[in-house]
């Protein structure tokens, strides 16, 4: 059996010893136990979209790009535009 190792968030590590313990098993059998039933249930896909023939990524993120593209006038501007921003650059 190869080990792994990784890192947790402490709420997560807390669930986790919490439940070995209750069913009087080691954390190791619990996140097995818990990957192959999170692998089992799933088809391999994850969440990918659904893809109709013709259709592309593109297609499903074209939205999310629209909106992206028309908050381009309201972000953080080109501070090196400004000469106040660059008094003393290079000193």
């Amino acid at each position: 059996m190869t080990t792994i190792s990784f890192r947790l968030p402490e709420h997560l590590l807390r669930r986790l010893e919490k439940e070995s313990l209750a069913r009087r098993t080691t954390k190791s059998s619990v996140m097995r136990e818990c990957i192959e039933t999170s692998l089992s249930q799933g088809d391999g896909s994850g969440s990918l979209p659904v893809l109709k023939p013709g259709e592309s990524v593109y297609d499903h993120a074209l939205p999310i790009l629209k909106r992206a593209w028309g908050r381009r006038g309201r972000g953080v501007h080109d501070l090196a535009a400004n000469p106040r921003h660059m008094e003393g650059f290079g000193k």
